[in-house]
């Protein structure tokens, strides 16, 4: 069994920061991308950053340069720092890994259950 966890969200003031933690546990052998994505009230979803097993990340143009995704390949964490934050940035953000599980030789997609970010103006 493999869960994927995200924490770390809250409220936060038009140009303030919070940290966002994912950490996936279980069987896992290893992980290669890890990515974040929200999704807005009345919106799609949207990627929003990844970050992959050899620390090779990639931005949504409207976040680069604000937001900074890391991970800890030993710990099977990612984070994504958010700086700079506006009003615009609201939604649920969600922690996607796709990893494989011990003794199997395929990669799946596991997905957390979303953490709310909420930036006032």
């Amino acid at each position: 069994q493999v869960t994927v966890v995200e924490s770390g969200g809250g409220l936060v003031q038009a140009g303030g920061s919070l940290r966002l933690t994912c950490a996936a546990s279980g069987s896992i052998s290893d992980i290669n991308a890890m990515e974040w994505s929200r999704q807005a009230p009345g919106k799609e979803r949207e990627w929003v950053a990844h970050v992959f097993h050899d620390g090779r990340t990639n931005y949504l143009d409207s976040v680069r340069g604000r937001f900074t995704v890391d991970r800890d390949n030993a710990r099977f964490t990612a984070s994504l720092q958010m700086n700079s934050l506006k009003p615009e940035d609201t939604a649920v953000y969600y922690c996607h890994a796709n990893l494989r599980i011990h003794g199997s030789p395929h990669y799946t997609d596991f997905w957390g259950q979303g953490t709310q970010v909420t930036v006032s103006s």
